[in-house]
């Protein structure tokens, strides 16, 4: 088959002309990605390359299906050796950590939906679950930030007993709970909740409140004090 080259391409037609012309907010997905690729194959275009990228997704399809991607699974995409495996993760991770940069400027964890704000990017694309702990100050104003675990691809492990040790050397008044689900359904399983239940039991007694506990899905979140399960 045969592919229109970069070179055939009118002027104003070809990627990095294009965006100096009429700015980056006109241009398609494949075109902004062949600019970060720069290169295509013997056999295709940069910008065939790039659409081909985009649609490799079995499930999620244009730039979302980059931030599901291993390296390991896109050097297996015909056309794309390791060093453009690297340009696309180290893009889908700078775009992650823009998102993160604007949640810290506004870092003000008074409600459910500013602490899913900032735990979002991080964590809706994870194929495994991972669980985070806020530990806050008694004013709310300091906060440290733990990785508690990390499971297999549909389960983790919240062990109480790691939770509060790790309260207890940061002087700790209260926490919060973050943990997703690569499903991307933020709903709660049973399990979940009867942990939390658990914990916010326990912390009662230790005089550490348990403020929320927040599962992330895809561009979704579910919060236990919201629902009510969190008195």
């Amino acid at each position: 088959m045969n592919y229109l080259k970069i070179s055939d391409m009118a002027s104003e037609e070809k990627p990095v002309e294009k965006m100096i012309q009429n700015g980056p907010e006109v241009m398609s997905d494949a075109e902004l990605l062949s600019i970060i690729l720069r290169t295509g194959t013997r056999d295709m275009s940069v910008i065939t390359l790039s659409q081909m990228i985009l649609n490799n997704h079995p499930t999620y399809k244009g730039l979302a299906g980059l931030n599901y991607r291993r390296f390991e699974e896109l050097v297996n995409i015909s056309g794309v050796g390791k060093v453009k495996a690297c340009q696309i993760l180290a893009l889908t991770e700078i775009s992650k950590r823009i998102s993160t940069t604007n949640a810290k400027e506004k870092m003000i964890f008074d409600s459910s939906d500013s602490v899913a704000d900032y735990f979002m990017e991080q964590m809706r694309y994870l194929q495994k679950e991972r669980v985070y702990a806020l530990f806050m100050s008694a004013d709310l104003n300091c906060f440290y930030k733990v990785l508690i675990s990390e499971g297999v691809i549909d389960r983790s492990l919240i062990e109480p007993r790691e939770i509060f040790k790790e309260a207890l050397l940061r002087n700790a008044k209260s926490i919060i709970l973050i943990h997703n689900h690569p499903s991307g359904n933020p709903q709660p399983s049973d399990m979940d909740i009867a942990i939390t239940q658990r914990i916010a039991r326990l912390g009662e007694e230790m005089s550490l409140k348990l403020l929320d506990h927040i599962i992330i899905g895809d561009g979704y979140y579910y919060s236990m004090l919201e629902k009510g399960i969190i008195k």
